[in-house]
Order: structure tokens, then sequence, then C-alpha cells
């Protein structure tokens, strides 16, 4: 078994590194300017998407080893991985149904978490590498159909989908998990499911201005899907309650040179009764809140898609049911620092991590940095080579601190 991981990983690194390698003597597959490593099939797949079809194959594979420990001397490395097989279709080109849109998309996963096999991360709340989790199994991600009414200010989706996909989100650049992805999924992760799970949902969108729009959800609670062998559920067998999710979100532009944000303010509820931590015979519902901004700060050379950005992440969750009462992480990321390379970046995460205090276990808060610089390679091909350091593992005041190495491939076959 040992075998059959490492072979996977290194024809994983190989292939990736022919693929940079067969750039400079192809136009079509391995183009750098391509957006596809295997690039247009000769112009077929440009064609497809004129005529309202995109495919879209894609691979992440995340690498973590522990460099150093305060306590423990034991080293290792783990490698996870994730392979997205997807298709959207913009079905008013294809049956003529105007603002209409769906999408399918299945994802499998593979692999090990060094946070779950090296005993100095030990009961680590977050994750060395956020593509680990949710069972190392195919399952259907996406399946939905979405369309605007009212001179597209009213957006209507519903299907399969997970909530992070339009609520709480947020990039997931960093391999770090406390700085990846929606925060809400990952600390009230038993009832709000982020990606690869689905289940049934619907979404509704109002677009009060160019600006700002509104957004209400109703998503099926159903912990049968979390199960490896459900990862095709489409049965409301086992349904449990709805998780209710609504958010503001605005878009301003900021400025002479416009620079774009994005501020999300949001809150859920859960009508699933869950167990309270200092009365176990006693029921409530989970609920909390999120903030999340991003604003780029600075521009590079006036050009809009150069300069530094910076982030913040804030979730609150109630006391009575919830391991985890609130969550920060903070950030800046800097896109062209070097003209030679202006879509490299370079970015800098910090994320504390508070346990409930009525938990009574003496644990108190987690803290996860990661420093990371993003090699782009190719247009289909980003390598970012990672550095983490973990502070107070499993939020025990003197518990351990790790170094942890990463790298992180993402590739757009």
């Amino acid at each position: 078994m040992q075998k059959l991981r490492i072979s996977r990983k290194w024809f994983t690194l190989c292939l990736m590194g022919l693929s940079i390698n067969s750039g400079t003597h192809a136009q079509s597959a391995f183009a750098v300017d391509s957006p596809w490593m295997l690039g247009d099939w000769q112009g077929t797949r440009t064609a497809l998407q004129t005529q309202g079809y995109s495919f879209n194959l894609g691979y992440t594979g995340e690498m973590a080893t522990l460099l150093d420990a305060k306590t423990h001397s034991s080293h290792g490395t783990e490698y996870a991985d994730q392979f997205v097989l997807g298709s959207h279709f913009d079905l008013d080109k294809i049956l003529g149904w105007q603002d209409t849109e769906a999408q399918i998309i299945i994802t499998e996963r593979n692999g090990h978490s060094l946070s779950q096999t090296s005993d100095a991360l030990d009961g680590h709340l977050s994750s060395t590498q956020e593509v680990w989790g949710r069972g190392q199994t195919w399952r259907l991600t996406n399946l939905w159909i979405k369309k605007q009414f009212i001179n597209q200010k009213l957006d209507i989706k519903v299907g399969r989908f997970g909530e992070g996909e339009d609520f709480n989100s947020f990039d997931c650049d960093f391999q770090n998990l406390a700085l990846c992805g929606s925060q809400v999924g990952n600390w009230v992760g038993d009832q709000w499911f982020n990606w690869p799970v689905s289940q049934w949902a619907a979404r509704l969108k109002y677009q009060v201005s160019p600006e700002l729009f509104s957004q209400i959800g109703v998503y099926e609670y159903n912990p049968e899907n979390l199960k490896r062998s459900q990862g095709f559920n489409l049965s409301t067998s086992g349904s449990d309650g709805v998780i209710v999710p609504i958010e503001l979100v605005w878009q301003p532009k900021v400025g002479m040179q416009g620079k774009t944000g994005e501020y999300r303010l949001g809150y859920y509820y859960s009508s699933e009764d869950a167990v309270e931590i200092q009365n176990p015979n006693t029921t409530s519902h989970k609920q909390g809140m999120w903030v999340v901004a991003k604003q780029q700060l600075l521009q590079h050379a006036q050009d809009p898609h150069r300069g530094l950005t910076g982030f913040i992440n804030l979730t609150v969750h109630d006391d009575k049911t919830n391991t985890v009462d609130n969550m920060q992480n903070i950030g800046v990321i800097y896109t062209g620092v070097l003209d030679m390379r202006p879509k490299d970046e370079i970015a800098l995460g910090f994320a504390r991590i508070h346990l409930n205090d009525d938990l009574n276990t003496g644990q108190d808060e987690e803290y996860n940095t990661e420093l990371y610089y993003g090699l782009h390679a190719t247009n289909w091909l980003t390598i970012r080579p990672n550095l983490q350091y973990i502070r107070h593992v499993g939020a025990d005041k003197n518990g351990e601190n790790v170094w942890v190495g990463g790298i992180k491939f993402q590739t757009a076959f």
C-alpha cells in the first residue's frame, strides 16, 4: 500500500515536470499560454464552448512533511490529492432557455493527511492539507440548474451542492485548512457540508444594485451524505432538518483605480437538534454568524490584476452546541511582485481557532500560519511551495509547536 501511494505521488510529479518541459515545444497540448494542459483539441474545445458546452478536468495535489517539532523527533511525509471532472452547460445556447445554466461535477479524493498520521500533530484542529477529508472516495459534488429572472436581478439555483459554494465563500489557495475556503464548514462540519459533499438545496439571490446582492438558501441536513458509500446518494432517506443561511454581499470598486473588494455578512440556523455541551440531556439548535472581507489595497504599475490584497475572515458559533465557538484569520496576498513573473503571487496568512470554554478540557486556542509562493508555471499549472507553523497543536497551551513544509499543485487538463 505504501509503495502504491509513493508511486502515485511520483507519477503525478513526473507528469507535471514533463508538462512544463513540453510546453516549449508544443503549440496545442502543453502550450504554456493555453488554459488547458491537453490543449484545444484542434479547436474542438473552443467550438463546443461556443455552442454552450464546457468541460473541466482538474487536479489538486498536496504534499506535507514535518520539518521540526518542539518535543517530537519523528518526521513524516504525506500526500493527498483530488481529481475533478465536470461539465457546464449554457442552456440558452443549447436549448434556447434564456438565462439558464446547469452544472455537474464529480470528484475523487485520495491519500493521507499529515495531521492525521503524525504524532506531533495529534489533535490538530486544522489540517496541513485542506484537500484531504470527507472520505477519500468518488462523490457527486455538483448537480444543479440555475435560472435568472427580472432582467437578471433574481437568480434561483436548485439541485445538489454545498453551502460554501455560495455562502461564506472564500478562495482556497492556501494549503492549511484554516486559511482555505468556507470557514463555517470547517468548524461546524457535522452539519454544514463543504466541498466535495453535496446535498439537496435551493438558493435564491437578488441583485439589489450592481455592487450589492442578498441571498438565502435552504440545505438538506442528511448525515448519510458523509458516508464513503453514499458519494452518489440522491435519496432523502436519513434527512433530519435543514440549514438556512442568509447573506449580504457587497462588491465595490474603490478609488480612482477601481480597486476591487468583496465583503460578506451572513448568518446561519440549523433546525436539526444538537446536544448541548453542558447539558447532555438537552438539545438546542446550531447557529452562528460570519464576516468575510477581501480588498485590493495597492495596484502594481496601474495594473488591476497586480498588487497587494488583504483579507480577513471571522466566524462566531453558538457556545451551547459547538466545539469551536469562534475563529479568525487574516492575511495578505501580493500578485506580480516581479515584472518578469506578473502572475506569480506571495501570500502570508494567520489563523486563530478558539475552543468552547464550556468544554472544560483546559484547551484554549490553536494558531496556524502559512507563507506560500505561487509559481504560475503555465496558464494550466500553478505550484505553491509553502511553510506552515502550527502553535499549540490541539489548542493545548502546553502542546506541540510544529513546522511543516508543503507544496500544492493545481492543474487544469
